[in-house]
């Protein structure tokens, strides 16, 4: 049997088994992000569910687009099951319950672009390959971005970091990028599809688009504001599972002393997410002699902490800036089932009746300003909603750095903190600024403006990683437009490829090869 016949009997395979291919690949994509990184996948898996949606009508295109990407979140969020059930001591039931309930939605919408793009894009020629079907990707990313709380986890273009597509982040976000990768796979699979002339083209046209965005990656989008500043990142290394055992909190104090003295002197030294295993009215007798032995060496403090508001009777997750004065950043987006419960009253008290978290915490405003600490103004984020990309861009026109704290011992030794940092990395880039990331286990990392990792720590370490981050000013092109090209691009995309329709059969075939 020749090469071809061989390729084309495992095709003929793949779509007699079109199902379990979809699985696998929305699962093999899940390699495309860290800690594998095997940023190709990303885009060969896409494209290979593309070309098992040619052709296929409505109900098969919405049954394949839902397997591959809860193939996708079962095998790129399997951390759940660590969080919610080994340390959130859920019932198996409910940790596994959870997980395929979060794969199930995911997979919905990307059923509902399968069927939608079989109802408006049949046969998926040319046209809707290199047009409708990138538009449609990113707009369901975005979509499950935001919808219902959203969960902007595994987009495509966050697997793209390390590649020439992350050029694009500054101008057009992660949204932009996953934009180009979606391009790229129209192309592979429409070169495939023709021959002759425009199969070069193609390629060109691919070769250029990596080109742009390696060229685009050495532009400078903001300018340096200032002279180096000194930082230290706290990472406490304290499990998860004995973090909030009484008989270990004297521990925890020690160790975040020993950290802070060691870091004293850096002009800014930063705590992870709720670092204490108390709230902040109980600590202020712990806290007050190390803010002012900090003082002393003119060190300002951010320390992550839950806090009782006595004004609005709630508790919120927050991040304290200990300088000149005291000043409070709130978190926005909250934890559905880890920090809120959307769940009915019946539900809530079986919760507490089997000693599981019940209590919602309340949510900060949306237009905090940034924290003046360290002689800087920090846009701050805690824990996941820093994979909100749009929403840290509200204090750009003042924050000269970036500072993320979080908590992802939550996860053991899994994927998520490695996922965490990848995203971290993309608010850096689009942001023209340097970030500080400081988590309780790891990885905490120092983050430059073009979204390279400069100083890390090792996991499960009690460690200090100190380093230096420049103040940067001005706004990149994403920080100014936010999502306005990226949403008008798909429409265009959408648009254009009506008038090709009609003529795409004749166009193709003269050149498809059949």
């Amino acid at each position: 049997m020749s090469l071809a016949e061989r390729a084309r009997a495992a095709a003929d395979a793949a779509r007699r088994h079109a199902g379990a291919c979809a699985l696998a690949l929305g699962a093999l994509q899940s390699l495309s992000f860290a800690p594998a990184g095997v940023a190709p996948l990303g885009i060969a898996c896409l494209a290979a569910l593309w070309w098992l949606w040619r052709g296929a009508g409505p109900a098969r295109a919405a049954r394949l687009g839902f397997l591959f990407t809860a193939g996708l979140f079962l095998a790129g969020t399997y951390w759940l099951y660590t969080s919610i059930h080994i340390f959130g001591r859920a019932p198996l039931a409910v940790a596994f319950l959870l997980m395929a309930g979060l794969a199930a939605i995911m997979g919905g919408y990307a059923a509902l672009l399968g069927w939608l793009m079989a109802r408006a894009a049949p046969g998926a020629r040319l046209a809707q390959l290199l047009l409708v079907y990138p538009a449609g990707w990113v707009l369901m990313e975005w979509f499950r971005g935001w919808f219902l709380s959203g969960f902007p986890w595994l987009a495509l273009g966050y697997g793209q970091i390390d590649t020439p597509l992350a050029g694009y982040a500054p101008l057009v976000g992660v949204y932009g990028v996953s934009l180009v990768g979606a391009l790229l796979a129209g192309i592979l699979v429409a070169v495939f599809e023709v021959r002759g002339r425009p199969r070069a083209l193609l390629v060109a046209l691919a070769a250029a688009l990596l080109t742009a965005g390696g060229l685009l990656g050495r532009i400078e989008w903001t300018r340096p504001s200032g002279a180096a500043l000194d930082v230290a990142l706290l990472q406490g290394a304290i499990p998860q599972d004995l973090k909030w055992q009484d008989e270990n909190k004297q521990r925890t104090l020690q160790i975040y002393t020993d950290l802070e003295r060691e870091a004293l002197g850096a002009r800014l030294i930063v705590w992870p997410e709720a670092a204490l295993p108390a709230l902040y009215n109980e600590v202020v007798p712990f806290l007050t002699p190390l803010y002012r032995e900090a003082q002393a060496h003119r060190s300002d403090l951010v320390i992550g902490l839950l806090r009782y508001d006595f004004d609005a009777k709630v508790y919120r997750n927050g991040l304290v800036a200990l300088g000149a004065d005291e000043q409070w950043y709130y978190k926005r987006h909250l934890v559905p089932y880890g920090e809120f419960f959307p769940v009915p009253g019946f539900v809530r008290e079986w919760m507490r009746l089997n000693d599981l978290a019940y209590a919602d915490l309340a949510p900060g405003a949306d237009d905090q300003p940034p924290l003046d600490a360290g002689g800087q103004k920090l846009g701050a984020t805690i824990c996941y909603e820093d994979a909100y990309t749009v929403e840290q861009l509200d204090v750009l026109g003042t924050a000269t750095l970036l500072v993320n704290v979080s908590n992802d011992a939550w996860f053991g030794d899994s994927s998520a903190p490695h996922q965490h940092l990848q995203i971290a990395r993309f608010r850096a880039l689009e942001a023209g600024r340097w970030m500080m990331r400081a988590t309780n286990n790891g990885i905490s990392a120092l983050i430059d403006p073009a979204g390279q990792v400069v100083a890390r720590t090792a996991q499960f370490q009690p460690v200090v990683l100190h380093g230096k981050v420049v103040p940067h000013t001005g706004l990149t092109p994403y920080a100014r437009w936010r999502l306005w090209p990226v949403m008008t691009a798909c429409a265009l995309l959408i648009i254009g490829a009506r008038p090709w329709r009609r003529r795409a059969p004749a166009a193709e075939g003269r050149g498809a090869a059949r």
